[in-house]
């Protein structure tokens, strides 16, 4: 099935490693134009590069912009809209986890920054996005959220509200604005990432037995999704949640 996104401009938010590179560089494999934006320009600069010459064909341009910085964003929103003249697909992926804990311990500047990163910027590039190319051209949404935001877990209770909340975010975007831009969600379960490197990267087999499709989850996973909700094969699709966690959400609660 073809995707539609050849000629296209998708920006990717939290884009130098992880989930997000991954991302930027199937929507590259596609003929999509990249915006690449995270905090660190030299770590931007190293990956597109690589998506340069695995795919000389598209456009690629690095941006640094911390997700959360109202000032940041709209700079890398208009730098992308100067450069390419539009964007087509927002990919809303940067995340942070600065606690671990129970909920009843956590101080009120991790919870504030961990609200800013994970919630509010959904919010935040949206509203951008909207205002500078897809109120007039139309587009897609994806948001990068997590199976966790769908459950209870212990340690990263906050850090899954904030998730819960992406979801429902999606959902109210889409109804928002619909019929113009799709908004859809995907909730990945537990990826081999830096960010969730504290919980697998010690005890990958015990948990890889644990999965249902006997691994833990690779970036270029979450990147096929991503892309099938960019493109035109979903182009009756919003509003929805798409989960990708190799079937831990489906085991039974007792062997």
């Amino acid at each position: 099935m073809r995707t539609g996104l050849e000629g296209k401009t998708a920006l990717v938010t939290g884009a130098s490693r992880g989930i997000g590179k991954a991302i930027a560089t199937a929507l590259a494999a596609e003929g999509a134009n990249v915006v690449l934006s995270s905090r660190k320009q030299d770590a931007l600069d190293a990956v597109a590069e690589e998506i340069r010459a695995a795919h000389p064909g598209v456009g690629v341009l690095a941006k640094a912009a911390h997700v959360g910085d109202a000032d940041q964003a709209a700079a890398c929103v208009d730098a992308a809209v100067a450069e390419f003249g539009a964007v087509d697909v927002l990919v809303n992926n940067a995340g942070t986890n600065p606690y671990f804990g129970p909920m009843v311990d956590i101080d009120q500047a991790r919870a504030d920054k961990t609200v800013q990163v994970n919630q509010f910027s959904i919010v935040q590039w949206t509203g951008l996005v909207w205002k500078r190319s897809m109120s007039a051209r139309g587009g897609a949404i994806v948001n990068i959220a997590s199976v966790g935001g769908l459950v209870t877990e212990h340690g990263i209770g906050y850090y899954n509200a904030t998730k819960a909340a992406v979801i429902h975010l999606s959902r109210q975007f889409a109804m928002e604005l619909a019929p113009k831009v799709r908004v859809n969600c995907i909730a990945p379960g537990l990826v081999k990432t830096h960010l969730a490197r504290a919980l697998w990267e010690n005890n990958e087999e015990q948990i890889s037995k644990y999965m249902p499709l006997g691994r833990i989850g690779e970036p270029e996973d979450i990147a096929s999704a991503a892309v099938f909700l960019a493109g035109d094969t979903a182009s009756w699709m919003t509003g929805q949640t798409i989960v990708v966690d190799g079937g831990s959400s489906i085991r039974p609660s007792i062997a």
